[in-house]
């Protein structure tokens, strides 16, 4: 993701109850945010595919090692979630982790990790087995590396 331009804005998620969860965690630094539901959440930017402007939305995440790793379950629909897809057409990301912010190189994990990454995740939020029960596509599994 190249870097934000001179006033250039940030777009949250379309989906009214994740933007004011975005809104939150950015007005807080993460004071308000940092957790969804009991889950860790972090707020990942990415670059629109088709717009070219800047996505935020807030994600569930685990740690291996020092990498971040996300799920693209998209709660189970037939379809990638957008942001997925904008970060397989732009790997470069901003992720912010409560007041931290980093920038990023996202990418689909592996064949040979995403078993164990799966299984990590699973663990972290136990739904996403369930979602990937829900549909036919294999829910990609996405490793953050820090830029």
């Amino acid at each position: 993701m190249a870097a934000p331009e001179q006033g250039e804005s940030i777009e949250e998620s379309p989906v009214g109850w994740v933007a004011e969860h975005v809104r939150r965690y950015v007005a807080t630094d993460g004071t308000e945010g940092a957790t969804y539901q009991g889950y860790d959440a972090l707020l990942v930017t990415t670059r629109g595919r088709r717009s070219g402007k800047l996505r935020r939305t807030a994600l569930i995440y685990g740690r291996d090692g020092g990498r971040v790793v996300l799920v693209a379950s998209n709660g189970g629909a037939a379809a990638h979630p957008y942001w997925y897809l904008n970060l397989v057409a732009d790997p470069e990301v901003e992720v912010q982790i409560g007041a931290e912010r980093f920038r990023g190189r996202a990418r689909t994990a592996a064949a040979e990790e995403r078993p164990r990454l799966w299984e990590l995740m699973t663990k972290v939020f136990p739904q996403y087995a369930r979602y990937q029960r829900d549909t036919d596509r294999e829910i990609p599994v996405v490793v953050v590396e820090r830029a």
